[in-house]
């Protein structure tokens, strides 16, 4: 049995668990920021279309792979929990669960992705020029990475219980050595060298699914045969329909969650397609950027879920809400300071992911500094959000963060891009609008209701927070069983 890493987590100081938990997280989320990173900074090189061509696929196939991220989270709500309770068996079994389920859960997903990509690409009402560039493209990226998701799960089953069992550094080296990898194999797949073709946008998807294979297997063998982790054994994988009803009263809020998440973006894609592929390309370049300056918010939130879980599983609700609040500060500071910093300097992070002397490179550049520009608005804002949301998710009130995720997301984002980007009537009949008179704010429009989803979001969850009705712990003693009827869910 391995050794519970749990005590420092909930007894003594709150700073130095936190930043035990949240450095790591951070580290992994640059490396998983590194394989978009990557893509964009190669395609940029390549073809601005196909850099506007992973603009258009990401949502596409964000919002398969959010339905199945729903019941990874799940894994690590109950890890958490019964680590925090010294139940490691029952951590053990919970971890078997989510990895069968979420794995034959992969499958469908991948087949149904696959299948239905065309449909899918065709359903977003795209500018002509975009439909005849960017399209295909995007299609060719998205059957590649549908064929080969399946492999991709086990390394997100593998994070997320190690992280709900207190261990965020191991899955940390484990995608250190899966990025060195795509770091190493992107350019080659996507431009050629020696015997292997250029590829293109499909290099870069297969790149990505290759190296995140590695990461699966890594993941799955660290779980079963070493003694880092949850005490898991290949007796688990079978399917037990008791944990399984907890995986599920758990990770469909999650998944809802994340699925709306996810159909936004698509939501916001079909909007931003009415417009030229500059465009295109900057809301995309745009959106890699501040997903690596959100690290240390995603971190913070992640390890907020650790520290909520194991606190109240072990019966110390007072202090899971002094980490909240910790948390909470220290990522609103850090990102407050970046705003600053990104609001005065947006173009020289913008002209290092993209060739000056390809197409439409200038018009990218420009379009893509002021989505930076207004976005960092709303950066102090997202650390709130992120951390109360990680903390709800770590309560097991997983309802609750769908609330104000769908609250962020398609009333203070969609909505309000909606309706200061576009003239109503163009917006509606999907014509074209990259012609402004007066009518919609365009470009500026649209960055401005991507800021403000994160402003209202942050504010409104913190809100929520003080009222204290998150502290009950969802487990019982043993998985399956049913909560009691004041925990869990508010």
């Amino acid at each position: 049995m391995s050794t519970q890493p749990s005590d420092s987590i909930t007894e003594g100081g709150l700073v130095r668990p936190m930043f035990r938990l949240a450095w790591p997280i951070v580290a992994l989320q640059l490396l998983q920021v590194t394989y978009n990173i990557a893509d964009t900074f190669w395609l940029g090189q390549f073809d601005t279309d196909a850099l506007a061509a992973i603009s258009l696929a990401f949502p596409l196939i964000f919002l398969l792979i959010s339905i199945a991220g729903g019941f990874t989270a799940a894994g690590s709500i109950l890890v958490a929990q019964y680590t925090g309770a010294d139940s490691e068996g029952s951590a053990g079994r919970v971890t078997g669960q989510t990895l069968s389920f979420v794995s034959v859960l992969a499958v469908v997903l991948g087949l149904v992705g696959y299948v239905f990509t065309k449909d899918m690409l065709a359903a977003l009402p795209s500018q002509q020029e975009t439909k005849e560039a960017v399209i295909p493209l995007a299609a060719d990226y998205m059957e590649v990475f549908f064929l080969g998701i399946v492999f991709m799960f086990g390394f997100f089953v593998f994070s997320s219980v190690m992280r709900g069992y207190g261990d965020t550094k191991t899955p940390m080296r484990v995608m250190l050595v899966t990025v060195a990898v795509n770091v190493i194999i992107d350019p080659i797949l996507i431009f050629g060298v020696g015997p292997v073709p250029e590829l293109g946008i499909t290099g870069a998807a297969i790149a990505t699914i290759s190296s995140r294979g590695i990461g699966s297997i890594l993941g799955v063998y660290i779980l079963f045969f070493t003694d880092a982790g949850p005490d898991v054994s290949v007796e688990h994988l079978g399917f037990d329909l008791a944990v399984i009803k907890d995986i599920l009263r758990l990770g469909v809020p999650t998944a809802l969650e994340q699925s709306a998440s996810a159909f936004a973006m698509v939501t916001l894609t079909a909007m931003i397609v009415l417009f030229a592929p500059p465009v295109v390309a900057a809301y995309g370049l745009g959106n890699r950027i501040a997903s690596l300056i959100f690290l240390p918010a995603m971190g913070l939130g992640r390890a907020t879920n650790t520290m909520v879980g194991q606190n109240l599983g072990a019966g110390n609700s007072d202090r899971a809400g002094r980490a909240v609040w910790l948390a909470a500060t220290v990522a609103a500071g850090i990102l407050l300071l970046v705003a600053v910093v990104v609001y005065v300097f947006p173009e020289p992070l913008v002209e290092v992911f993209v060739n000056q002397n390809i197409d439409n490179a200038q018009a990218t550049i420009d379009f893509s500094a002021d989505y930076i520009r207004v976005r960092a608005f709303e950066f102090a804002f997202i650390g709130v959000l992120q951390v109360m949301l990680g903390a709800y998710r770590g309560a097991g009130n997983t309802k609750t963060a769908l609330m104000f995720s769908l609250l962020a997301l398609w009333i203070g984002r969609v909505a309000t891009v909606g309706i200061l980007a576009f003239d109503p009537i163009p917006l509606i009949g999907t014509v074209p609008f990259t012609e402004f008179s007066g009518y919609g704010l365009g470009p500026d429009g649209f960055w401005t209701g991507m800021a403000l989803g994160n402003i209202v979001g942050g504010i409104a969850a913190a809100l929520w927070f003080t009222r204290g009705t998150w502290k009950n712990a969802y487990i019982e003693d043993e998985p399956g069983e049913s909560p009691s009827p004041t925990g869990g869910e508010e």
